[in-house]
């Protein structure tokens, strides 16, 4: 954990600073900063709630099991939301396994504090609504693209997603993460990286991914990744 004052602190978390200063106030003491680590679990599926997350940087998937040992990603989460707020629509447990996608930092509070928080204040209520719908909207594509896309241009949807969400062109994802994300096999996942290597969108070595040609990505990446672009622009509003 790191100590934190509210004067040096910026609000990188995007929900976090749509929030008016006074009941941003009320929420900063019951905050703290965390590390994500890649890779790590912040939930297993069907695990009580017991702290709700609101990434300033990185990452963090969110998975459902599609076989005992395998599994389908339903949404992304970064800077622009949090990730737990089910508490908020009175659900205890995740319905989901949560990992870091992608390294940075959260701040970390309290699912008892946070409740206490929404029941106080009028428009941390209407965010969580709006960013529920968002991600409903996300989970939805999802599975609409799961179905009816192919593998390459689901990947690239998925790499343009994360680099947004990173605010990089470069980032690290294993074959085994990328499968687990796509719901496919490691040979589908290796074959449709080679193809965006071939047509030089991207650079995939060891588990290191550089978009070379962005515009050109979002060119091959289906039309998916347009809509919930512009959905995460709208978001937060009030």
């Amino acid at each position: 954990m790191t100590e934190m004052t509210e004067s040096d602190t910026p609000i990188a978390n995007r929900l976090l600073a749509a929030l008016p200063s006074g009941e941003y106030r009320s929420l900063f003491p019951k905050l703290e900063e965390i590390p994500l680590t890649y890779g790590e679990n912040i939930y297993e599926q069907g695990e009580i709630i017991r702290y709700v997350y609101f990434p300033n940087s990185g990452i963090i998937s969110l998975l459902v099991a599609t076989e005992p040992d395998a599994t389908l990603e339903v949404g992304i989460v970064g800077r622009e939301g949090i990730v737990g707020f089910h508490i908020f629509l009175g659900v205890q447990t995740s319905n989901y396994r949560a990992v870091v996608q992608g390294t940075g930092f959260a701040m970390r509070m309290k699912a008892d504090d946070f409740l206490a928080e929404c029941r106080k204040n009028k428009i941390l209520p209407q965010l969580l609504q709006r960013f529920t719908y968002s991600l409903l909207t996300q989970a939805s594509q999802s599975a609409v693209c799961c179905c009816h896309h192919p593998i390459e241009n689901r990947l690239a949807r998925w790499l343009l997603m994360t680099s947004d969400r990173m605010q990089a062109n470069e980032f690290h994802l294993t074959q085994d993460f990328l499968s687990n994300m796509l719901g496919v096999r490691r040979e589908a996942v290796n074959k449709s990286a080679v193809i965006l290597q071939q047509q030089q969108l991207i650079d995939y070595s060891r588990g290191n991914i550089l978009i070379l040609n962005r515009q050109a990505l979002e060119i091959k990446a289906c039309s998916c990744y347009a809509l919930l672009k512009a959905d995460e622009m709208s978001f937060p509003a009030q």
